[in-house]
């Protein structure tokens, strides 16, 4: 899966919990990445939240502190 896309995925489940203050919608967002991401959509995403140049919400990127970090064997 292309880096645009994962974005893309990610900034739309913001838009799903945009009617949340920002803290409660980032904790939502993380959830459901948590629930519904495999560990590697979950691993690219965490590097694209730390890349500067990345088309992710502020949202999206304040989630990304809270998203379960994969295990790596």
């Amino acid at each position: 899966m292309t880096p645009e896309k994962l974005a893309y995925m990610a900034n739309q489940i913001a838009i799903a919990f945009a009617r949340l203050p920002a803290e409660e919608a980032e904790a939502a967002i993380a959830e459901h990445i948590d629930q519904f991401w495999d560990p590697r959509m979950r691993a690219r995403l965490l590097v694209l939240a730390e890349t500067p140049d990345t088309d992710l919400s502020d949202r999206v990127r304040g989630a990304a502190a809270l998203i379960r970090r994969p295990e790596t064997a």
